[in-house]
């Protein structure tokens, strides 16, 4: 058993500690708001009033917020943030989708202040976090790296070391890229044969079974067909990942116009007003006149 604290309890962090608590882990929780919190203690957790207070006496601490911004005050707050909890030897695990820029930052201070860190983004969603089964995608050195099986373990059935610090950020925005320029093109496609006149639902059983469609995007445009809007990945956050990743590939001159278009797409939906709306709401620019 190891002691563990856990920073964000969002839809993916509060499953993925609770995970932790079921490995036989002694884990304490912090999050910005309390109402996440009561569950978590309910299965085993201590609550902490900080970041600072969760890592305290902690082997490992794991965070799993939002973006660069949250990251870094959970992180480096002066007077709240976890790394001056840290201990000598500790291992910092940051499992934010955040930027390759950010992450280089991290590691900076990280082993500057004496303990480890490893970045660690999941892929999946919110069945794979309730069912332990994300895939990792790790960057770090590889002391690091196995440092970390203990507290990863009970929240993936893969983990994949990627490279040094700053690849697992790119890859998981790859992944994240990957999946948006698919649903923006579905989201398009499925308002275009809707005005051609073709039944959706009928369209997309066959499109479903031809090698254009992927398991994720065929799932993605069912719920656009449904008009299921609750949130699993918000449009907000994708549009996040793909000024990440564009401004990531600007920095290595890398050439990315599909990104580029498909940012613009996820921009244009939020300004429309369904920023806060899963994604599948892209299917509403084509839909909504």
């Amino acid at each position: 058993m190891s002691k563990i604290a856990f920073l964000g309890l969002g839809g993916m962090g509060a499953r993925m500690a609770a995970n932790l608590i079921k490995a036989g882990h002694a884990v304490t929780v912090w999050n910005r708001s309390p109402g996440p919190v009561a569950g978590l203690v309910a299965q085993g957790a201590t609550a902490a009033p900080s970041p600072r207070a969760a890592a305290e006496g902690a082997e490992f601490v794991l965070a799993m917020v939002a973006d660069d911004i949250a990251s870094r005050a959970v992180w480096l707050d002066g007077e709240t943030g976890a790394l001056a909890g840290l201990a000598p030897g500790a291992l910092a695990i940051e499992c934010s989708t955040i930027s390759p820029a950010w992450a280089g930052e991290m590691v900076a201070a990280v082993t500057g202040a004496g303990a480890a860190f490893l970045e660690a983004p999941v892929v999946g969603s919110l069945p794979q976090a309730q069912e332990g089964k994300l895939i990792i995608l790790a960057g770090g050195d590889a002391v690091a790296y196995a440092q970390a099986q203990p507290a990863l373990a009970p929240l993936a059935s893969a983990i994949h070391h990627v490279g040094p610090v700053g690849r697992g950020a790119v890859l998981k925005l790859a992944v994240n890229s990957l999946l948006g320029i698919q649903l923006a093109a579905w989201a398009e496609m499925m308002g275009f044969l809707g005005k051609a006149g073709f039944d959706g639902p009928a369209a997309l059983d066959i499109l479903a079974t031809l090698p254009v469609a992927s398991p994720a995007a065929a799932n993605y445009a069912r719920m656009m067909l449904a008009g299921d809007f609750a949130v699993r990945f918000p449009v907000d956050l994708m549009a996040k990942d793909f000024r990440y990743a564009t401004h990531g590939a600007d920095a290595v001159k890398a050439d990315t116009p599909v990104a580029d278009a498909t940012l613009g797409v996820l921009e244009r939906a939020a300004e429309a007003g369904f920023g806060a709306d899963n994604v599948s709401a892209l299917i509403r620019l084509y839909t909504v006149q």
